[in-house]
């Protein structure tokens, strides 16, 4: 099973077979580690990188070492008119989620977010739909952040309030005719969970554990 960490907008592929339209592959003898350095020399030059490994969790796992490990949830967020429930941050659209906090579950922790991030609360969680991962440098160090998404319904009505000591300037409801438009200018992780909402029972090949 493929493991991808973004970058921003460029991707790394830990894969035990060589996927269609990647910029740059390496291969990973059992035992050897990729480490960040090399990933993020080749990623200066190249938009995707794929690590190719008869074992791409542990060769995964190896690279993840390298980093500050982080957990974080967030919600995909459907109204009764099959609107979205979207933030814009950072110049991006977006998608609610933060970080989980001890002594919560990771479902509390993705409700608890929507609710913060974006006022809307008393969500209820209809399904897990995938994990994505990326990587980021905070503080002079660097830190991988495990995102675990939910499928979530709201059905009343409140006031959308967003968290601006967060960065984020604006929550919508966005109706299905703006979707596309949206999500051509966010980040290729939030493609991904949206690409996961019309399939049931998969994760669009990335990992749930």
């Amino acid at each position: 099973m493929p493991f991808a960490v973004y970058f921003a907008d460029k991707e790394l592929l830990f894969t035990d077979s060589r996927p269609s339209g990647a910029d740059f592959t390496l291969r990973a003898e059992p035992g050897e580690k990729i480490g960040r350095a090399k990933v993020l020399k080749i990623l200066e030059n190249h938009n995707s990188l794929a690590v190719l490994s008869s074992d791409p969790a542990a060769a995964f796992e190896a690279f993840a070492t390298d980093f500050i490990r982080v957990e974080a949830a967030g919600g995909v967020v459907g109204d009764a008119c099959g609107a979205w429930l979207m933030i814009f941050r950072n110049g991006r659209w977006d998608l609610p989620k933060g970080h989980w906090e001890p002594g919560e579950t990771i479902e509390e922790c993705a409700v608890r977010e929507v609710g913060e991030e974006t006022g809307v609360r008393g969500v209820r969680i209809v399904r897990p739909l995938c994990e994505t991962f990326h990587a980021y440098p905070m503080r002079g160090r660097w830190e991988l952040k495990r995102t675990r998404w939910f499928e979530m319904r709201f059905d009343g009505a409140c006031a959308l309030s967003p968290q601006r000591e967060e960065g984020i300037e604006r929550v919508v409801w966005c109706p299905p005719s703006e979707l596309d438009g949206r999500l051509r200018a966010t980040f290729p992780t939030i493609r991904c969970v949206m690409a996961c909402v019309g399939r049931k029972g998969d994760s669009g090949g990335y990992t749930i554990r």
